[in-house]
């Protein structure tokens, strides 16, 4: 059976049912680190399950900071979710996370593949002008680009409010706690 104090403190942190945390607890041997993970993988399973759904509602909230603003547009599948208050305070965070970040797409598969070309040859240079054996030239270059991505994509971004995740993994847990498919369908930036 597991401890109560810690199914209360990890049901708080995840955002989990109940029954799920007892059962990451009895898997993990009341390991509180391995309970945690062992939910977010299925919060993951959960999300890849729901992901091909239609989101045909959600929210719009921005966020205007003196000569900065973001707006943006968290879609999901009930008008139920959209009314949810985890719901709107993650829109709020994603309004925050773009005004402070300025990225310029939502996901890594929204840019042109001719930019990650462009990319990918600047890496290629840089690193062969730093002489980098050749054989860790594609290793190298994936690498800047996953820091391109971190960089440009929201979803890639590291959270400005818990910097041990990204809006991806945020975004993943959300969808594991409400049990809907939310999707960023849009977001705008204006900048002074």
């Amino acid at each position: 059976m597991a401890d109560l104090a810690l199914v209360k403190k990890i049901r708080e942190l995840t955002g989990a049912g109940m029954v799920d945390v007892q059962q990451a607890l009895i898997e993990s041997k009341n390991n509180e680190a391995k309970a945690i993970e062992i939910l977010r993988k299925k919060g993951q399973k959960i999300a890849d399950k729901r992901q091909g759904r239609d989101v045909k509602e959600g929210v719009i909230d921005c966020y205007i900071h003196g000569k900065k603003a973001a707006i943006v547009a968290l879609g999901c599948e009930t008008d139920f979710v959209a009314r949810n208050s985890d719901f709107k305070a993650f829109a709020h965070e994603l309004a925050l996370q773009v005004a402070a970040t300025a990225p310029q797409y939502v996901s890594p598969d929204e840019i042109p593949a001719d930019i990650i070309e462009k990319e990918k040859e600047i890496y290629r240079a840089q690193v062969r002008a730093e002489g980098k054996p050749e054989k860790m030239l594609d290793k190298i270059v994936e690498g800047k680009l996953a820091k391109f991505y971190s960089e440009t994509c929201l979803l890639k971004q590291v959270s400005i409010k818990d910097d041990k995740k990204t809006i991806e993994q945020l975004l993943t847990e959300l969808i594991a706690k409400i049990g809907e498919n939310i999707k960023i369908v849009k977001f705008v930036y204006f900048t002074l």
